[in-house]
């Protein structure tokens, strides 16, 4: 019909990733007359991005962070984990409380150690598409957790997996083993505090508060 317009699909309507968007929430600059070529080299160099709780609904336009880490992308509108595979250093990744309803894409990420889909819309697991590098795994608030013997078909398919669903996989742990992997992890991903896990009411990992000396989340 003339004059009528076309209705916005979630994507369009949705915050995209952006180099913008992602200097704004992690880099801070001093004014500057030309900034291009000095973002351009310090977005390589960020190993850890935080983007969460921006109404993101697709995942996108990473290319630039070439050295990343450790990704937070809780809080969005994000329905499809897609377009990872340019970031194959990741091995923390945020992804709480959003609208996937599968899990696809992550075994282009042989380095993945941490993963949290809490708060989803996974009704049917795909094991075959888990990393088998994964160390620790959330996926509560999934219908896909209410799984006839859920738990012994996640560990069997995740041979490394030391915690699901913020609880240890005992017969892979000793005390001393445990002890002395939480010192390793502290050192190397400060940002975990505590607990991997997340509450209905809030849909973030317990304890992956920014450091003290970050600047708060918007």
């Amino acid at each position: 019909m003339p004059g009528a317009k076309l209705a916005q699909s979630p994507e369009e309507s949705g915050v995209c990733i952006t180099e913008a968007l992602i200097t704004k929430r992690n880099l801070t600059f001093p004014e500057d007359e030309d900034l291009s070529e000095k973002m351009f080299h310090t977005l390589a160099e960020l190993q850890t991005v935080r983007l969460d709780r921006e109404g993101i609904t697709t995942i996108r336009n990473l290319e630039g962070l070439q050295n990343l880490h450790s990704l937070y992308l809780q809080g969005n509108k994000i329905q499809r984990i897609e377009n990872l595979a340019c970031v194959p250093s990741l091995r923390f990744l945020s992804l709480a409380g959003n609208r996937i309803r599968q899990v696809e894409n992550l075994r282009d990420l042989p380095y993945l150690q941490f993963l949290d889909l809490s708060e989803n819309l996974i009704e049917i697991l795909k094991l075959d598409e888990f990393p088998e590098s994964l160390l620790i795994l959330n996926l509560t608030g999934n219908s896909c957790t209410n799984q006839e013997g859920y738990r012994k078909l996640v560990t069997e398919a995740l041979p490394l997996l030391l915690d699901l669903d913020g609880q240890p996989v005992s017969e892979r742990w000793t005390s001393d083993e445990e002890d002395e992997a939480s010192s390793d992890e502290d050192k190397e991903f400060p940002e975990l505090k505590g607990p991997f896990c997340s509450e209905r009411g809030d849909p973030v990992f317990q304890g992956l508060q920014p450091p003290q000396s970050a600047s708060p989340a918007p």
